[in-house]
């Protein structure tokens, strides 16, 4: 299982950005970089056969997670190390831009948890994740 490293080993620009955001740093820069971060994102079950009507089209199926109060979350990751700390029987993952992910945000009722489980855990509300879209560049 690996890390998403840099080269010099230093921790990689999406971790930085949520431990900026999580200590009260510069919000905005540290959104804008997360933004334009790759994530992964648990795969809650096996793809789905297409349905063969000859139209191509990808979709992409969002692992919920219901909490005792109601909210639903959707985790994503910035590493292998911080998916398998928090969900170990993960079955896989996709690697995605996190503004695709956020500019086809389904419903303001999801809120996305990025490395849930970590010290720098950061959740967003819907209309929050789709704006992160925009912050990308």
């Amino acid at each position: 299982m690996t890390d998403f490293t840099t080269p010099n080993g230093a921790q990689p620009p999406a971790q930085r950005a949520l431990h900026e955001i999580a200590t009260g740093g510069d919000n905005a820069a540290a959104l804008s970089t997360l933004a334009a971060s790759d994530i992964l994102l648990p795969v809650p079950a096996p793809p789905e056969e297409p349905a063969g009507d000859g139209a191509e089209q990808e979709t992409i199926s969002l692992p919920v997670f219901e909490q005792e109060d109601g909210t639903k979350l959707v985790p994503v990751f910035t590493s292998e190390v911080r998916l398998a700390h928090a969900l170990p029987n993960a079955r896989g993952y996709r690697i995605l831009p996190l503004a695709a992910l956020s500019s086809g945000w389904p419903s303001d009722d999801l809120t996305l948890a990025i490395d849930a489980g970590s010290p720098d855990t950061l959740t967003i509300k819907g209309e929050g994740v789709r704006a992160l879209a925009g912050l990308s560049g």
